[in-house]
């Protein structure tokens, strides 16, 4: 949540001459172009979300793909977690080749793609759109931000954080909208109508796009860092050389009769732990930076563990929580009968309404020298989160034999969970551009990014392991433990951990 403006700008936007022309609520005309893209992609990617999970696990008498509980669950961590993974290189391709606002077309337009590939009812296109929506997502994700950040130059512009207010309340008026629209349509009608009125959503984000280019500004067309023609040669045959090797091992085991969703889902979570990892490395082992840096390196890897184990269980509500709303909730409330899925919207409906009251509490503390640390919220954020599970471990004790359970079992762990979110997510932004080292600001945040690819991996394993037991008491009690203990260790821990995060606190 972008932080609330503090008196001092308040008085120097008063202060200041209004835009000249016609704005968007006193800012830029363009973004009002951003906000509605984005709107339109969250639309589209949250409706489809919603639907995801139940599709694949939905048996082919209905409609479904027929996979089994876990494995539609896998399926839904690995994509969700190649979306993150995937904009470390939405980032280089935006800085080396098209720069961002060429990007975020593109990346609008193979997101639409993606999403009319899920509309056709064979199982091997629905793969490929789920392929071409993670790469568009993953090129969106990580430069339609930065435009929004163009469109104010000067970076002491009082606008700039109500700026980013108004495009963060888009992300989620399209998320709270999504299920409600497109989890009717999938679940009541067609899954397959479902998917293509997100692919109408997305198509429409990008015609507001096209024809609201000319509000952006210049230097989103600017590609800050173009690689020259030996450079591009040799990405060309590094990139050639690694696709072949791909195709030729998928095709040996395709040929020897063992290829399987379950290739699919390992390899890709392998890598998704692997990078990360990899990631670290590099950066601690640069002798270009100074003690102090590395310092820091090494304190920020601590919180990254924790953010992963947070987004582990957080990023399970498409999934997990999905489908216990569906087997295990009664999906009716005062005699009003609702689809599964939209429970998906209780989340951006919480945010919208504690947000802005959450960032309100941490200013009215820091006034008083009463502000919790980093590593306090982080804290607060994981213990949270376990929390959560721990609820749902007595929903499904009470769902137990057949039982259908109240619907409010799921609000309560969603309205825990979001404030878990905005303890630890906000923070963990802000924290990042503080504690990166200045050679790597840009990756650093992109790291921050693969926590989520991290936890979703550790989510897709356990999910594979356990098989449909994953949504046991066991599990659930199992999964909320390791993350409330792991919450209570950051804070027994927090003086050692900040000896290595310097004077950031």
């Amino acid at each position: 949540m972008p932080p609330i403006q503090t008196e001092a700008a308040q008085a120097a936007a008063a202060q200041s001459p209004a835009p000249s022309g016609r704005t968007f609520f006193g800012h830029p005309r363009g973004l009002a172009t951003l906000f509605a893209t984005e709107m339109w992609e969250r639309f589209s990617f949250y409706g489809m979300r919603a639907l995801l999970v139940l599709y694949l696990v939905a048996p082919a008498s209905q409609g479904g793909l027929g996979f089994s509980a876990a494995t539609g669950a896998a399926i839904y961590s690995i994509y969700n977690a190649m979306v993150y993974l995937l904009a470390l290189p939405g980032g280089w391709l935006s800085d080396r080749f098209w720069g961002p606002r060429k990007t975020v077309g593109i990346a609008a337009a193979v997101i639409m793609i993606g999403h009319f590939l899920l509309a056709l009812p064979v199982e091997f296109s629905f793969f490929i759109g789920l392929g071409f929506i993670a790469v568009g997502s993953g090129l969106l994700k990580a430069n339609i931000s930065t435009m929004v950040g163009h469109l104010y130059p000067d970076r002491n512009d009082p606008r700039r954080d109500g700026g980013f207010t108004i495009f963060y309340m888009g992300i989620n008026l399209g998320a709270f909208a999504a299920p409600l629209v497109i989890g009717t349509v999938g679940q009541n009608v067609n899954w397959h109508f479902g998917f293509a009125l997100a692919g109408v959503g997305m198509a429409l984000g990008l015609i507001q796009y096209l024809l609201g280019g000319k509000h952006l500004s210049q230097e989103s067309s600017r590609v800050t860092a173009p690689m020259g023609a030996a450079e591009k040669a040799s990405m060309a045959k590094k990139s050639a050389f690694w696709a072949a090797l791909a195709v030729v091992f998928y095709g040996i085991v395709a040929v020897t009769g063992h290829l399987s969703s379950n290739w699919i889902i390992w390899s890709l979570t392998v890598a998704g732990l692997a990078i990360p990892i990899l990631c670290f490395l590099r950066i601690r082992r640069d002798k270009e930076l100074s003690t102090d840096e590395k310092k820091k390196v090494s304190g920020y890897i601590w919180l990254f563990v924790a953010a992963a184990l947070f987004w582990m269980i957080y990023d399970q509500s498409g999934s997990t929580l999905n489908l216990f709303a569906t087997n295990n909730t009664a999906n009716s409330l005062l005699g009003f009968d609702f689809p599964s899925s939209w429970f998906q919207s209780e989340n951006p409906l919480f945010i919208m309404a504690l947000g802005p009251v959450i960032a309100w509490l941490w200013v009215w503390l820091a006034k008083r020298q009463k502000n919790p640390s980093t590593l306090v919220k982080f804290s607060m954020g994981l213990l949270g989160i376990g929390i959560s599970f721990g609820i749902m471990m007595m929903a499904q004790a009470a769902a137990s034999g057949g039982e259908k359970v109240t619907p409010l079992w799921l609000t309560i762990v969603y309205l825990v969970q979001t404030v878990a979110e905005l303890c630890l997510s906000p923070v963990g932004l802000s924290v990042t551009t503080k504690m990166a080292p200045q050679k790597y600001a840009s990756q650093m945040m992109g790291l921050w990014f693969l926590a989520v690819t991290a936890g979703d991996c550790v989510a897709a394993v356990l999910q594979q392991s356990l098989g449909d037991s994953f949504l046991s008491q066991t599990s659930f009690a199992i999964q909320g433990a390791v993350c409330a203990l792991a919450g209570v260790a950051v804070w027994m821990f927090r003086r050692s951990v900040s000896k290595n995060m310097g004077d950031v606190h």
